[in-house]
């Protein structure tokens, strides 16, 4: 069996991590939670050995778990600005990664550690586990199908509310040094959604930031772009944390030649139209949401991720992959920053938005 740590055991690693971890049991042993916060990593450790049975043991310091011979992967599901560092150290001594979004906070980052996991032959996974909903599979097979025809543009929306109580949880949320703001947080699943359904190579993004009404951080709550692709297809984003008084919905439409679709659902998890020749409608229409935004898809995302380990092929969200989505946001916070369009291939970090005023 792959023998795996959990690195992060704040908000998502309690949660969804937890439950991945839980619910592959038998495909992987989970080794230890590391936590710098002692007693988070304890209350992972007591999580899991009461639903299965099973001691895991616990660290304060994961550069110690990463040199641990009894462990050969790690999940790594700390604040996104410790992404970059503990999965390149963890690369370097010889530990696949399957890492949160976003993967990192820079271009330069984010290729080093693709560049890494070749060169010492290891998996790099990322964290998009919405790829796995249901519907959204659905939507991928049309896709590759051909049944829409020719796509001629997609939109993806994220209406969602984060409140004050929510930044004073984590002091790195909302910075340029370690998170980004509503698009790199919140709106990063939907986005890869919207690239991957759209495809092919992006030619340039023109974006629009602002912060409304969190005073108290120094990055967006509302974010808005066009994104042209090479071939003429075109993405729309409208993501915000600003929808009055609670989380709203995230949708993705998918418009072509052909076809209609609509997906959407508290995360992406209900099929709203559904319109090709002959077709009018789904069975998923009618699915429920899930408990959290966070979806159903760790799970799913943690299996495949053991398995291609397993079969020596590619996970199915690998590094380069988990990028794309990364480059858009910081594709639309330079355009923010510039007020021009900015041309693939490009450079920037978040570090570099410091002291923009987003009013």
């Amino acid at each position: 069996m792959l023998r795996i740590g959990l690195i992060g055991c704040g908000r998502i690693g309690t949660k969804k991590h937890m439950e991945a971890l839980i619910e592959n049991a038998d495909k992987m042993e989970t080794v230890a939670f590391c936590d710098i916060k002692k007693e988070k990593a304890q209350k992972c450790a007591r999580i899991f050995e009461e639903r299965t049975g099973k001691k895991v043991e616990v660290e304060t310091n994961y550069k110690k778990l990463l040199m641990r011979e009894d462990i050969d992967a790690v999940a790594i599901a700390t604040e996104s600005g410790k992404h970059y560092e503990i999965t390149m150290e963890a690369l370097t001594n010889g530990k696949h990664v399957l890492v949160e979004k976003p993967m990192a906070l820079s271009t330069k980052h984010a290729d080093e550690m693709v560049e890494l996991a070749k060169r010492k032959n290891l998996k790099l996974g990322v964290c998009f586990q919405n790829r796995f909903n249901p519907p959204i599979q659905e939507l991928r097979k049309k896709v590759e199908e051909g049944a829409f025809g020719k796509i001629y543009y997609g939109v993806a929306t994220i209406r969602w509310n984060r409140n004050e109580e929510y930044y004073k949880q984590a002091s790195w949320r909302g910075t340029w040094e370690q998170d980004g703001g509503a698009l790199m947080n919140q709106c990063t699943h939907n986005i890869d959604l919207l690239q991957w359904m759209l495809g092919g190579e992006i030619e340039e993004v023109y974006g629009v930031i602002r912060n409304f009404r969190h005073p108290y951080i120094e990055a967006e709550d509302f974010g808005g772009a066009i994104i042209k692709f090479k071939g003429g297809r075109v993405g729309i984003i409208e993501g915000t944390t600003d929808v009055y008084p609670r989380n709203l919905h995230e949708k993705l439409g998918i418009f072509g030649e052909k076809g209609t679709v609509v997906i959407g659902g508290l995360a992406v998890n209900r099929i709203e139209e559904w319109r090709f020749e002959g077709e009018e409608g789904h069975p998923f229409m009618n699915l429920p949401d899930p408990d959290t935004v966070y979806g159903n898809g760790h799970v799913k995302l943690y299996r495949d991720f053991v398995e291609a380990i397993e079969e020596g092929r590619n996970s199915y969200i690998t590094g380069e992959e988990g990028k794309k989505a990364v480059e858009i946001v910081l594709a639309i916070y330079r355009s923010a920053m510039t007020g021009k369009p900015v041309k693939f291939p490009f450079e920037f970090s978040t570090i570099d938005m410091k002291g923009l005023s987003l009013k």
